[in-house]
């Protein structure tokens, strides 16, 4: 009897503790979930304000609804159709190519001034905040400020007519084979700070070592450039190219400011402004929108083929 006992209360212990399976399981069960649970508000806010708007975007791009109308009349291919077959709007893309060559020059400017900037300089870092201190302004100012700036007998015309450079007062903005050469000049002024800080940040993570290596190997200034700076900041430059091709299709602060897309200067999204609150065609302007998405993805995949991201050895 008491054997039975003590029998009894051993299997009420080992109940009342539980079963390791049990227990390994349904803590397996909480690790699991316990991610998912920290990730459900933001995965609710992101599907929630990116993928069902941009969802309703493409949605959007097959109707000819004008945004007032509850009814949405599908129309299928017809808006992408006529972004592609009307010159109205092939000529957004050729105005972006100012901007996509600034850019270049751009990167090409910060890149310089980087590296020049990232070696024992005098007042480098009063440089540094000059350089930097363009993009820190808000766009609405330097699309005022540029505009006066280039406004017939203005800064730029003084200036120039005292080098000898300017003969006579030119229409910078008015006159539609400089007004987008003005712009995308204002755009690289505002711009090459962002792409002067990624830069600098890079080149000064390279180790000290290796240039230090390079110099007693006997390489000049041109040569540490080529062989160390350039392959430490390749993931920077890569990331800076595809900022680039998105930037240059998307400008839209400085030109609507300075010239509200007159005079052939509408940008991609100026363009697609237009088209949404001034003429009602937001089924068009949808459309343009996701002509834009798709450019700006399949340059980023072309460019990460071209430019793969390296594999680290763990």
């Amino acid at each position: 009897m008491t054997q039975m006992t003590s029998s009894t209360g051993g299997a009420l212990q080992v109940a009342a503790a539980g079963d390791p399976t049990t227990i390994r399981s349904k803590r397996g069960i909480a690790a699991r979930l316990t991610p998912w649970i920290f990730l459900a508000i933001p995965l609710a806010l992101l599907i929630t304000f990116t993928f069902v708007p941009v969802g309703n975007m493409i949605w959007y791009s097959f109707t000819s609804w004008n945004g007032i109308n509850p009814t949405k009349p599908f129309v299928g291919l017809q808006n992408y159709v006529d972004i592609f077959t009307k010159p109205q709007y092939w000529q957004v893309f050729a105005v972006s190519l100012y901007y996509f060559a600034a850019s270049f020059l751009q990167m090409a400017l910060a890149l310089y001034f980087a590296t020049l900037l990232s070696f024992n300089t005098r007042f480098r870092n009063f440089f540094k905040g000059v350089l930097f201190f363009p993009y820190l302004l808000n766009g609405v100012a330097i699309g005022f400020v540029f505009l006066y700036f280039f406004q017939p007998n203005g800064t730029l015309d003084a200036t120039l007519a005292a080098f000898g450079l300017g003969d006579q007062t030119q229409f910078w903005l008015g006159n539609p084979d400089l007004v987008n050469v003005s712009l995308a000049g204002t755009s690289v002024w505002r711009y090459t700070g962002l792409n002067f800080v990624l830069f600098l940040g890079a080149i000064q993570s390279i180790s000290s070592e290796q240039y230090e290596a390079a110099e007693l190997d006997g390489a000049s200034k041109w040569q540490q450039f080529r062989y160390i700076i350039v392959p430490g900041i390749k993931r920077i430059i890569s990331l800076s190219f595809i900022l680039a091709i998105a930037g240059s299709l998307s400008v839209f602060e400085i030109p609507y400011i300075m010239t509200g897309g007159a005079n052939g200067s509408a940008t991609f999204v100026i363009e697609t402004v237009q088209q949404a609150f001034v003429y009602r065609k937001v089924g068009l302007a949808s459309a343009l929108a996701v002509v834009l998405l798709l450019i700006v993805i399949v340059s980023t995949i072309i460019q990460r083929k071209i430019v793969p991201d390296e594999k680290v050895d763990l």
